[in-house]
């Protein structure tokens, strides 16, 4: 009868051994309470407690990927939009996270709510959206702030997507496309300009230079003949029929008939 108690004695010594043996992970550790008093972090490895005295609270190490609701936001020109955004954030000091703060990944949730509304809120709809990478470290700033008292390090803060309403959507969308045509007929006003000065500056080589001015005909003539046209039309300017219309008319005087006289005008009488 004494060997079943003393058997059973050890088994249960055993069984509570066993029990009061912890093993942590690379990226675990183990604040430890004895009899309520902090003893401080431990791990990683085996952790022996004592049974019935030592508690400990298991904290991990790892980036914890923070999901933010999506929040209502009014900027700061009176637009309403639906903003959602992802924090992450790992714990640097154990002991404190776990000390300082209940629950530290809802305390760093709710941190994380309140700075982005009440940045988003500061800035316009423009600057919200064009410039979410300042907007991201400007959250994140605060957030770590806020957080580093507990141990919390905040590495990241991304706003993921921006949602405002179907009217201020059409409005932006009516901006744009004015937008581009502006542009487009400032590029056309552009072209435009540079082609007429392109073609003064060409007229001016032209009139320095009579035989320029011919070959010029002559290839224009050369085009006028392509396609396999039946019918070719020479324009012919007037002062380069004058020196044959002189020779034409034995007084020297000009052939060619003078343009009709307009309303009010006199006809010059012709000797």
């Amino acid at each position: 009868m004494f060997g079943y108690v003393i058997g059973g004695l050890v088994l249960a010594a055993t069984a509570l051994a066993v029990s009061s043996v912890r093993i942590l992970r690379e990226y675990e550790r183990a604040v430890v309470f004895r009899l309520g008093r902090l003893q401080g972090a431990r791990g990683p490895g085996p952790l022996l407690l004592l049974p019935l005295i030592d508690r400990m609270e298991r904290v991990s190490l790892r980036t914890v990927t923070l999901t933010i609701p999506p929040q209502e936001v009014i900027t700061r020109d009176n637009v309403p939009a639906r903003v959602n955004a992802v924090a992450y954030f790992r714990v640097t000091d154990p002991v404190r996270a776990v000390v300082e703060v209940e629950a530290h990944p809802v305390a760093t949730s709710q941190i994380a709510q309140t700075t982005v509304r009440s940045v988003l809120g500061h800035v316009d709809l423009d600057t919200l959206l064009t410039e979410r990478e300042k907007l991201n470290e400007s959250i994140r700033t605060i957030v770590d702030e806020q957080t580093e008292p507990w141990g919390i390090k905040v590495t990241t803060v991304e706003i993921k997507d921006v949602e405002i309403p179907e009217a201020m959507q059409r409005a932006m969308a009516r901006q744009a496309e004015a937008e581009r045509e502006r542009r487009a007929k400032v590029i056309n006003a552009t072209g435009e300009h540079e082609a007429a000065q392109a073609l003064h500056d060409a007229s001016q080589i032209l009139a320095a230079s009579p035989s320029g001015l011919h070959l010029r005909y002559l290839q224009t003539l050369l085009e006028l003949g392509g396609d396999q046209r039946t019918t070719v039309v020479f324009p012919l300017p007037m002062d380069l029929l004058e020196p044959f219309l002189r020779r034409l008319d034995p007084s020297g005087r000009s052939a060619v008939p003078a343009p009709p006289a307009g309303p009010g005008e006199a006809q010059a009488p012709v000797s």
